[in-house]
């Protein structure tokens, strides 16, 4: 099983005690991979983090619980940072207008969402388990803006997707950083539920 990013931080854990050197060695910085075309052009009127219930209806497709941590590489919060995430709705549309005016997309779902940890670098956002569409594997795009204006933009992927080896965006990546964007998706009794944190360098 390939570990990942959730798997790496368990086990990095441990080593809280050591040396600071060491400790950042425990940590490595998630890979940044593209924005890709479809970052919102027009902001949506919610963009709150619970991106499965608009003032309209229920999006459609299974839930999914999404938290997580934005951490340094000394395995510390970083507290202030923002997190923005944006993913495709369960028909494969983006809200971005150059994918809306495809048309079929799902007026329940919100597409985008936005949030400032606090001071224990936590992140929460309620949205559905990302889906394929021509092209790419599930995913959901993140971009987190630092305290101090560096922006880290990349990706989170399903692991165990058989798409995954042949996604282009995952395979520009080393080989070695590839399981650091990999997240591990549990059954929840609302539908599904992950913990995958951000590290930044």
């Amino acid at each position: 099983m390939t570990p990942t990013r959730r798997d790496a931080l368990l086990a990095a854990a441990g080593l809280l005690a050591a040396p600071p050197a060491f400790a950042a060695d425990a940590l490595r910085p998630t890979p940044a991979q593209t924005e890709g075309p479809f970052y919102p052009d027009v902001m949506p009127a919610e963009t709150d983090p619970d991106l499965v219930q608009t003032a309209r209806r229920q999006a459609k497709g299974e839930l999914l619980d999404l938290r997580g941590q934005v951490l340094g590489l000394d395995g510390r919060p970083v507290p202030g940072a923002m997190v923005e995430i944006w993913q495709c709705d369960a028909n494969g549309r983006y809200i971005a207008t150059a994918d809306a005016r495809r048309g079929g997309g799902d007026p329940g779902f919100q597409g985008f969402a936005r949030l400032k940890v606090g001071a224990d670098g936590r992140y929460a956002f309620r949205t559905i388990k990302p889906v394929a569409y021509p092209g790419r594997t599930p995913h959901i795009h993140y971009k987190v803006y630092r305290p101090d204006g560096r922006v880290l933009t990349t990706q989170m992927l399903v692991q165990g997707e058989p798409q995954n080896e042949r996604d282009g965006v995952f395979r520009q990546l080393a080989p070695a950083d590839r399981s650091l964007v990999l997240a591990r998706l549990d059954r929840a009794p609302a539908g599904w539920r992950t913990q995958w944190d951000v590290v930044l360098a």
